[in-house]
């Protein structure tokens, strides 16, 4: 998948855990899980603004493009 979620990674520079992150933004654990592990197939401006404003930080920091090479395809 050529787009990657580093929310993971963002939480763990923020020391904040799913559960924090879950009752700030107010997304449900499992909504949350989803897109943290990159199982989401879309995210809200909303919601993407709202994890942002939390956790201090771009849109760029949670969401990254990676080109696919045509082994891939």
């Amino acid at each position: 998948m050529p787009i990657v979620v580093n929310l993971d990674v963002m939480m763990a520079k923020r020391k904040m855990s799913l559960n924090e992150l879950s009752e700030k933004v107010g997304l449900t654990l499992a909504n949350l899980s989803i897109l943290k592990t990159g199982k989401a197939k879309a995210i809200r401006f909303s919601t993407l603004e709202s994890i942002c404003d939390v956790l201090n930080c771009q849109p760029g920091d949670i969401l990254e493009y990676t080109e696919q090479t045509a082994d891939h395809l």
